[in-house]
């Protein structure tokens, strides 16, 4: 999947106040009767519409919130519509549908990163924000698997090849009717949702006297997304208030990491099918006695899993799903996760590179400048950042959009390590960090929040029990921090980054994030990661995002050698 790279920023609250899209100028997104059409299916401009008044200010539950969801506090999150199935062996009631990794339809995660989640103190101010937003439930890839499959099915029952029977009879009447690609209805549902909880969060930041900028991709389902975001955000004339800038997505267009695309990141696949032949076994054995004729095969019972949350999110029920015990169900959980961290992610050798370019672009935001990066360090779009006019330094709200793949990559790329655990292909880690359908489901969103508090913030909040206490140190001066959720919930900062403060709420001083961001380019050694020469490497070797070198392998050849990093060689 070809990356991109999106814009980020920091900002001044300026101006803000109440939105009332008609304060700008444009329109857009509302049905226009054509000359062709009559006045009765008008519906812009506005006739007799009563009054339209907007409140005095807007929301900022972001900052007002006095009960976030954690620890000590009650929180009921929104979830998507699902079908409840008698999975077997399901005893804790655990929905099957958040277990798809990836392939799961949006929640917010339900055990947290390792942080308590706190209000902000009174007195501090969040003074900008930075959304980095995947796109919605879609129709699978149409050259991926689960459509062949789908197809060859179909064709078996066609053709008399195969007699279904058992719980597989439902085949003898089913067809593949999935589309390709483009969001689903609970996909624009996700995104536009979204919206409005970002409205809800952090409305007041939006500057009504300005119209921002966003980025996306020329990808329908990319577009369509942040799409349904703005409207669920601003309204149906969101184009009153901000603009869109979709980068190409196509091959060519823009500066593509070769070995991403090649067998040096498939170590992740590769893994994956280690571990399918171990939780898949028993499945593939039950399922093939109800294959008649057919030779049903361990890939043919990994796609038939794979069929059922495509066709959930797309039809509301599958019969695949009940095909499958709740364990199998938690065993393709951890293939997806395998699949990410060795292709995408901390075990792939081009994790880091793919995700650098967003890392250095929300560097040099926070900086209040352009991106100033080396040519062939990152895969920048340079066209698109060397100008304000698409790179805006001034907005204190940023929307950005992209895919899966490339939110992990960028989540490597800033060296969360407490992602980066080996995950075995024998089975699941005790204490997982890395799950998938917690990070990068359909519409995950990554959020930085830039935090200025008049003095320190104590490093352990007080408790409920202690409410009178002061958030504050007595001694100090005005400090900013940065806060950063994966789908809402707060990730601790110093498990990644052991030079931030050991804190309950996650955070840590921005002067010290941009110390260490300042190193990331380096470390994430793109031309060599992505164009190099180098050999693949079994699941476990790579735990750092970049290729494994010969001094990390162990490997000497003999006194007078030195051994050169950037050029990944022994010399004399």
């Amino acid at each position: 999947m070809m990356s991109f790279k999106v814009l980020a920023a920091c900002g001044s609250l300026a101006s803000a106040a109440v939105l009332n899209p008609r304060q700008a100028t444009t329109t857009s997104g509302t049905s226009t009767a054509s000359a062709t059409e009559p006045w009765y299916y008008q519906t812009s401009p506005e006739l007799f519409a009563g009054p339209t008044v907007t409140g005095l200010i807007a929301p900022f539950l972001a900052q007002t919130n006095p009960a976030p969801w954690g620890a000590e506090a009650s929180f009921v999150a929104n979830a998507p519509l699902e079908t409840n199935l008698p999975i077997k062996g399901n005893t804790n009631d655990q929905s099957i549908f958040q277990l798809h990794g990836h392939l799961s339809s949006y929640f917010p995660n339900p055990i947290g990163f390792g942080s308590n989640e706190y209000p902000v103190p009174p007195g501090t101010n969040i003074s900008a924000v930075h959304l980095l937003h995947r796109h919605g439930s879609r129709y699978p890839t149409g050259t991926a698997s689960v459509p062949i499959f789908g197809s060859k099915i179909h064709n078996l029952t066609l053709n008399g090849t195969a007699n279904w029977s058992g719980e597989l009879s439902f085949l003898n009447t089913w067809r593949y009717n999935l589309g390709a690609e483009i969001l689903v209805a609970r996909g624009r549902q996700e995104l536009f949702d979204s919206g409005v909880l970002f409205y809800y969060n952090y409305g007041a930041l939006y500057n009504t006297s300005t119209k921002i900028i966003a980025r996306t991709t020329t990808q329908d389902r990319m577009l369509k997304s942040a799409e349904y975001f703005m409207a669920g955000f601003f309204g149906l004339e969101y184009s009153r208030n901000v603009s869109l800038v979709p980068i190409i997505e196509q091959d060519f267009f823009n500066m593509n990491c070769n070995n991403s695309n090649n067998y040096l990141s498939t170590g992740g696949n590769n893994a994956s099918l280690i571990w399918e032949n171990i939780y898949l076994a028993k499945a593939t054995k039950r399922l093939k006695a109800l294959a008649g004729g057919y030779n049903w095969t361990l890939a043919d019972t990994y796609n038939a899993q794979s069929i059922c949350p495509y066709e959930e999110v797309a039809f509301g029920y599958s019969q695949w799903c009940d095909l499958f015990t709740y364990e199998e169900w938690q065993g393709f959980e951890y293939t997806i996760d395998l699949q990410f961290n060795g292709n995408n992610g901390f075990g792939s050798p081009t994790g880091r590179a793919v995700g650098i370019g967003y890392v250095e672009e929300l560097y040099a935001r926070l900086q209040g400048h352009l991106p100033n990066v080396p040519p062939g360090t990152t895969q920048i779009n340079t066209t698109m950042v060397n100008s304000t006019a698409t790179f805006p330094l001034n907005q204190t709200m940023y929307l950005d959009f992209s895919h899966d793949t490339n939110i992990m990559s960028i989540i490597t790329a800033f060296g969360l390590k407490q992602f980066a655990q080996p995950l075995p292909p024998t089975g699941p880690p005790a204490d997982q960090q890395l799950i998938v359908s917690h990070t990068t489901p359909f519409a995950a969103r990554m959020v930085w929040e830039i935090i200025h508090a008049p003095q320190p913030v104590k490093a352990t909040r007080p408790t409920s029990a202690n409410a009178a206490a002061s958030d504050y140190y007595t001694n100090g001066t005005a400090t900013t921090y940065i806060h950063l959720t994966i789908s809402q919930r707060t990730v601790p900062l110093y498990k990644s980054y052991p030079q931030c403060e050991e804190r309950d709420d996650g955070w840590c001083e921005l002067s010290t994030i941009l110390e260490i961001w300042g190193g990331l380019l380096d470390q994430a050694r793109y031309d060599y990661s992505c164009n190099g020469m180098y050999s693949p490497q079994p699941a476990g070797n790579i735990t750092n995002g970049v290729p494994v070198s010969k001094r990390d392998l162990g490997l000497t050849f003999g006194s007078g050698l030195e051994f050169h990093e950037n050029s990944d060689r022994w010399v004399m």
